[in-house]
C-alpha cells in the first residue's frame, strides 16, 4: 500500500526531528560524493530488488528534484500562493531513463542546482521564509517547510544508498 501525502510528509519530517535542515542540505553533495566514491557504474545501476531503485536512479532522482524544488522556491517567491504540482517520481524514473544516466553527471547536476538554491535561501528575509504556495496533493507549503521537506528527502535517500552499497553505520 502507498502511502498518503500526510504519511509521506509525517516520515519525512520525521527524519530531521532535532536536526537543522538547512546543514543536512548543505552537507548532502559531500556524503553522496564519499558513499559513491571507487564504486564502479555497474554496482551503481544494479537495483537492490524489482521495484527498487538502483543508487544511480536515486541519484537522477535527487538531481530533478532539486530542480523541481528550485522551480518551486521560485514561483513563491514570486507570487505567494501559487499553486504547486505534485509529479509522479516512478514515472519520470521510466521516462527519464534514469538507468542509463552517468550516476557521476547526475551527482553533479545535483550539486550545482543544490549551491544554487542554497545561496538563494541564504538571500532572503524572514518574511520570505513564511511565503507559501499550495502543493496539489500536501496543501499549503512554507519556504521555510519546504526546505525541511527537502532535507528530510535527502536523509532518506541517503539511507537508501548507504543500505543498498553495504554502507550503513
Amino acid at each position: 500500500m502507498r502511502e498518503t501525502p500526510q504519511q509521506y510528509t509525517q516520515r519525512i519530517t520525521a527524519l530531521i526531528s532535532g536536526k537543522q535542515p538547512f546543514q543536512i542540505q548543505g552537507a548532502t553533495t559531500k556524503k553522496l560524493e564519499r558513499l559513491i566514491k571507487g564504486v564502479s557504474s555497474a554496482k551503481l545501476r544494479q537495483r537492490p530488488a524489482a521495484g527498487k531503485w538502483s543508487v544511480n536512479e536515486i541519484l537522477a532522482h535527487l538531481a530533478e528534484a532539486e530542480i523541481v524544488g528550485s522551480f518551486r522556491m521560485r514561483m513563491i517567491l514570486a507570487a505567494p500562493g501559487t499553486p504547486i504540482a505534485a509529479f509522479d517520481q516512478d514515472a519520470w524514473v521510466v521516462s527519464g531513463h534514469y538507468e542509463n544516466r552517468d550516476p557521476r553527471k547526475s551527482l553533479e547536476q545535483f550539486r550545482v542546482s543544490r549551491e544554487a538554491n542554497l545561496a538563494l535561501l541564504k538571500s532572503l528575509t524572514p518574511e520570505q521564509w513564511k511565503h507559501h504556495g499550495v502543493h496539489s496533493e500536501r496543501g499549503r507549503e512554507t519556504i521555510e517547510h519546504m526546505v525541511s521537506m527537502f532535507a528530510g528527502h535527502d536523509l532518506n535517500h541517503l539511507g537508501q544508498i548507504e543500505q543498498i552499497l553495504g554502507k550503513k553505520k
